[in-house]
């Protein structure tokens, strides 16, 4: 019997070792060990996250908006077009092939593609300030009392090219590139060979403030609001040049006058011939 029960001991000893070393080896719960953050560090986790999705997306927009709106924005203040629109008429189209012959189209669908089959469309217009009338489609009987300017080449913008639905290259082709055709443009006045077919100039400013000028903000605003929470971004005076001056010097012999050096003299003097040493 003592035997048999001794046996039973030693197994709910050895069950007992098993059990506690499964349960070492168990992974610990992640909610047993999870630390509660305060409000103030949940703000400051979840403020950065913002700031930094801000910085991030502005600043990379940057990179697609500038060349696609605001570069041809500023090109197209640049040339000081005419606010008030005058007429135009069409006086011949050139449809060329080779990109020897396509330096530039009157109408290209993307700006970033090679360009191998162009339309030249040019030109006159009248330079002279009119009022076009309202609701009017026959320009014809109105053009030919005034005198037309030299040739020009006109554009869909001020880069010749565009992306659909914006810009439909065919169907401005087909209906500016006709000889003959009448309809109002707007000309440059610094370089009167640049023709457009619309413009206005609120438009042009409101690009670039909403393209540009925004998204920079963001990124200045919120860059330098991360660099405030997470850096010390004032600015502090080196002051690793300067050494420790000892507070008090000793006077050095060339400091002395020379009254002192002769009244230190005069007091030893006594002392030595007092003093002689033995023959």
């Amino acid at each position: 019997m003592r035997s048999g029960s001794s046996e039973l001991l030693l197994e709910q000893q050895q069950q007992e070792l098993r059990l506690r070393k499964i349960r070492e080896l168990a992974p610990k719960k992640k909610n047993g060990n999870r630390r509660f953050r305060s409000w103030r560090e949940r703000a400051r986790f979840y403020g950065t996250s913002t700031l930094a999705f801000f910085s991030v997306t502005a600043g990379a927009s940057l990179l697609f908006l500038v060349p696609l709106y605001v570069d041809p924005a500023i090109s197209t203040l640049s040339h000081d077009f005419v606010e008030h629109p005058t007429l135009c008429t069409t006086t011949r189209r050139e449809d060329l092939v080779g990109i020897f012959n396509c330096s530039w189209s009157s109408c290209r669908e993307g700006c970033t593609s090679d360009l191998y089959r162009c339309v030249h469309i040019y030109v006159t217009f009248i330079e002279q300030n009119i009022t076009i009338p309202e609701n009017m489609t026959d320009y014809s009987n109105y053009t030919a009392d005034w005198e037309q300017s030299n040739e020009a080449t006109l554009l869909v913008n001020i880069k010749g090219c565009g992306y659909p639905p914006t810009v439909t290259c065919k169907n401005f082709n087909n209906y500016y590139g006709v000889e003959g055709a009448i309809y109002p443009c707007f000309y440059s006045r610094k370089n009167k060979t640049v023709v457009l077919t619309s413009y206005n100039h609120d438009d042009q400013v409101s690009m670039i403030i909403h393209f540009f000028v925004v998204p920079f903000v963001i990124t200045v605003i919120s860059s330098i609001a991360l660099c405030i929470m997470h850096c010390d971004c004032r600015c502090k005076k080196d002051r690793s040049h300067r050494r420790n001056r000892p507070q008090c010097r000793r006077p050095r012999i060339e400091n002395l006058s020379d009254t002192s050096i002769s009244t230190r003299v005069d007091m030893l003097t006594p002392a030595i011939e007092v003093y002689k040493p033995p023959l």
